[in-house]
């Protein structure tokens, strides 16, 4: 993976002023510590869990972006232990049950939703988490599964799902046989599949059901099934596979994504959710050879499989079926039908990571969008511990208030505001922090003239305008008077809030809209902005065999707004397909200043524009390309565009 980065000055714009400030020592930030300031009410996306069975209490959890932590309390405290790797995006944990000390991570999570984190290898320790060591595979970008050959533990299994954004040969099935000393891929489809899940038989190490994944994902779609997908079991640790398909009462057609679950119990009865043209839930009786269909209830089978799909069969009741979706759902009656085990209320929504001990049930853990939750008892009550800050931000801001208050937007944790200090004894506090919204959130821009008020947006361009004070929020997202045209906003969509005109917000679909009156009226000051390419407009088709129209693949659309600090009407725009616009009257007229980008690949992710608080017209620009699938460089470019109009601009006053 190419990490360079590509700093190129603008040639082709004026030549760049000498900086006005001084450049800060590194060594001057040495006795800089983070301090962790909240909010400690939730957690993040969880993806790994792994537990000592021999003493439950020893617990390590993996985050999507949030590294490895680790309780020896059951819960009650944690310790991150992966802060010094190079990537603290995880994707699997597993323990060797027989030495404990020894834990292996997979890095990059196997959930490939449009905001995905990729990896860098696997890892292991043989300290109990003190140490780490790489041990290869950092070509396989997303290890979704770890499984260690109970008999000998020099034998692990890697069942990686790749770079959803591509297509790659470092994908399928990896084993070692000799600690991670080397590895040899032994069960491999094409370079669009990568394991979906991977179980072992519980009294044959040698013999491993895994299921196959085809599936790509671009800026603009996703697309779950192929021919490379399938249900593969081996006898012989890998050395032969047979593909089951059709014949053996498995749907027909191409699969996508596969659940998987074997009984501990009863180790000839696994159970297969299977995402095909038709969904369904199956059954074998003799050891996969044979599969029966259960259910093809969509309400089962058909809830998001690229970013659900895991079942698990309870280790003492063969018919006691426990299945991750928006909702943590059981059946007893061998998957027949499912009932709500943890409600919202109870536990966050959105499930991915499941432990349960093999020989005492009572105890789960569970990983969601939310953090942790731990039941003791089979589900009937839950903990949720608060004490792994992992929660992932997407914007974070500041107002000008003493002591100045933070606010940002979690990844389906809603908008939040807290102090950044308090003069209170005892410090911040979780009663100290204040939800603005729920969903997923994103922006939160304070008004500039009274940060009782502010704006805050969810997923795909919904802004509201709060007050801190009442509680109160008025929906503000923009609207235009032509009913025949669709407004594209991104995921992640384009706001800010004009530095000179406080009353004046703007936000962004395909189109700059603007508003004077802190969101109660809008107008569009812009034609489209980005490319319009209709091969690209694909939100209503995205997801394959199983539709996914959640606007998480707009495309096409306004990513990044930057009005000047120092001149009116000089506004920089971002968009996801590569355009960097600017105007300099308010929306007048526009200049695409993409080909003036040095080495600028064509139709970049545009992250990030920075308007210059120094100088009018100059701006900072943070670009990138991997959801093209071959291009990992960040892009970073700083530059100055003329002003036409002579404007009188007061130097900046610094406060050290």
């Amino acid at each position: 993976m190419n990490q360079k980065i590509t700093h190129i000055l603008l040639t082709a714009l004026l030549p760049l002023s000498v900086a006005l400030s001084q450049p800060v020592p590194i060594s001057a930030l040495k006795q800089m510590k983070a301090r962790s300031v909240g909010p400690a009410v939730m957690g993040g996306r969880i993806t790994a869990i792994d537990a000592v069975v021999s003493n439950p209490d020893i617990i390590y959890v993996g985050a999507a972006s949030g590294g490895v932590w680790k309780s020896t309390n059951a819960g009650g405290t944690w310790k991150p232990v992966f802060d010094d790797q190079p990537t603290l995006n995880i994707g699997s944990i597993a323990i060797q049950q027989n030495n404990p000390n020894v834990v292996w991570v997979g890095t990059g999570e196997g959930n490939p939703r449009n905001s995905v984190n990729m990896g860098g290898g696997i890892f292991k320790s043989i300290d109990g988490g003190l140490t780490w060591k790489s041990m290869g595979l950092e070509k396989t970008f997303n290890i979704h599964r770890l499984i260690i050959d109970p008999t000998n533990p020099d034998v692990v299994y890697a069942g990686v799902i790749g770079f959803p954004f591509g297509e790659h040969p470092e994908r399928g099935v990896f084993k070692t046989t000799n600690g991670g000393q080397s590895w040899e891929k032994v069960l491999y489809t094409n370079e669009k599949s990568g394991v979906a899940e991977m179980v072992m038989d519980p009294t044959n190490p040698s013999k491993l059901i895994v299921a196959m994944w085809q599936h790509r994902r671009t800026p603009w779609d996703f697309t779950s099934g192929g021919p490379g997908s399938g249900l593969f079991i081996t006898y012989d640790g890998g050395k032969t596979w047979k593909k089951k398909g059709e014949s053996d009462g498995l749907p027909k057609g191409d699969f996508g994504r596969l659940g998987l679950a074997i009984s501990r119990s009863s180790p000839n009865k696994i159970y297969a959710l299977v995402e095909a043209p038709k969904n369904g839930l199956y059954r074998s009786d003799d050891g996969g050879e044979k599969w029966t269909l259960v259910t093809d209830d969509p309400a089962v089978a058909t809830d998001r499989p690229f970013y659900y799909n895991e079942i698990y069969v309870d280790p003492l009741v063969e018919t006691r079926i426990y299945k991750l979706s928006a909702p943590l759902s059981v059946s007893e009656d061998g998957g027949k039908t499912f009932t709500v085990l943890a409600t919202p209320d109870q536990v966050h929504s959105d499930h991915h990571a499941f432990w349960i001990h093999p020989t005492n049930p009572d105890i789960i853990i569970e990983g969601n969008d939310g953090g942790l939750a731990i039941s003791r008892d089979h589900g009937k009550s839950w903990t949720n511990p608060e004490a792994i800050p992992v929660g992932q931000f997407y914007h974070v801001n500041v107002d000008n208030e003493v002591p100045y208050n933070i606010y940002g937007g979690l990844q389906d944790n809603g908008s939040w505001t807290g102090p950044a200090y308090t003069f209170q004894t005892g410090g911040i506090r979780n009663s100290h922090w204040q939800a603005l919204i729920l969903a997923d959130g994103f922006d939160v821009i304070p008004d500039g003239e009274d940060s009782r008020y502010g704006y805050a947006m969810s997923q795909g361009g919904n802004i509201i305008r709060y007050d801190k004070k009442t509680g109160g929020a008025a929906f503000v997202k923009p609207i235009i008077s032509d009913m025949n045209t669709r407004l594209r906003f991104n995921w992640n969509t384009g706001f800010a809030l004009d530095p000179v005109d406080k009353k004046t917000i703007y936000a962004g679909s395909q189109f700059l809209h603007k508003s004077t009156d802190k969101g109660m009226t809008w107008e569009t000051v812009s034609p489209d902005l980005t490319l319009n390419d209709p091969a690209h407009q694909k939100q209503d088709d995205s997801g394959g065999l199983t539709v996914d129209a959640t606007q998480a693949e707009n495309h096409n659309t306004i990513l990044t707004i930057a009005p000047s600090p120092l001149k009116a009407g000089v506004i920089w725009v971002g968009t996801d397909d590569g355009n960097v616009q600017l105007t300099q009257d308010g929306g007048k007229t526009w200049t695409n200043l993409s080909s003036r980008l040095p080495g600028l690949p064509k139709e970049a992710w545009i992250a990030q524009i920075t308007a210059s608080r120094h100088k009018a017209g100059e701006a900072f620009v943070v670009a990138n390309l991997y959801r093209m699938g071959s291009d990992f460089s960040p892009y970073v470019y700083r530059g100055a565009a003329h002003i036409r109009t002579k404007c009188s601009i007061k130097k900046p006053t610094y406060i050290s």
